[in-house]
């Protein structure tokens, strides 16, 4: 099965596009999105838990979109380094970073400023200092090779259009025998080449 997208989607508008969107959410959440947001939201349709949730700022949670709950797919241990891919406003990577502890590390990468400024705020205010939050983009990550004990995501790998380099990126980050907590959207059906070509549908 091809994980590919059509060669002459515009990639470059397509992130644009993405970066614009999410950049939204980062300042008005309660905006017009087509998305569900939020931490009632993610307990009560993803089962996230509601007092840890009540434990993050609020600005974190108001903003979350994921579609899944990655870290309820394995453990995540004390000490270990753990990475999130697309991380928004910082609600699974905090939450990542209480189970690591202070001698372990998380590290988020996103593409948006907003959401990368706003993770940063979120981990300040709750003290955790094992968090770092890095510009980046999934298909290029900022992280050392073979560093990363688990790798999780959101809601967010089907946003990238070069699928087969951002799972590359993911092996080539994990330490060997590390794991991918991976939570997104997939289809058994497939588009017209119209369809997979237009930007606005991969954000709409």
């Amino acid at each position: 099965m091809s994980i590919s997208c059509p060669i002459d989607l515009n990639k470059a508008a397509l992130r644009t596009e993405i970066s614009n969107v999410y950049g939204r959410v980062a300042a008005a959440p309660e905006g017009d999105f087509h998305f569900h947001r939020g931490p009632a939201y993610a307990a009560e349709f993803l089962g996230y838990d509601a007092v840890e949730l009540g434990r993050l700022p609020a600005a974190c949670t108001a903003s979350f979109a994921g579609i899944a709950n990655p870290l309820a797919i394995g453990s995540i241990h004390a000490g270990e380094t753990v990475v999130d891919i697309g991380c928004g406003m910082g609600m699974d990577l905090l939450l990542a970073a209480s189970r690591v502890g202070a001698e372990g590390k998380a590290i988020g990468v996103d593409m948006t400023e907003a959401m990368v400024e706003g993770a940063r705020a979120s981990a300040a205010a709750c003290g955790l200092s094992q968090v770092e939050v890095r510009k980046g983009d999934a298909t290029a990550l900022p992280v050392e090779t073979g560093s990363a004990d688990v790798v999780i995501s959101n809601g967010v790998l089907n946003l990238v259009p070069e699928k087969e380099l951002a799972f590359q990126e993911i092996v080539r980050i994990l330490k060997p025998g590390g794991r991918l907590y991976l939570g997104d959207i997939a289809v058994d059906a497939p588009f017209t080449e119209e369809v997979r070509s237009n930007v606005d549908l991969w954000v709409a």
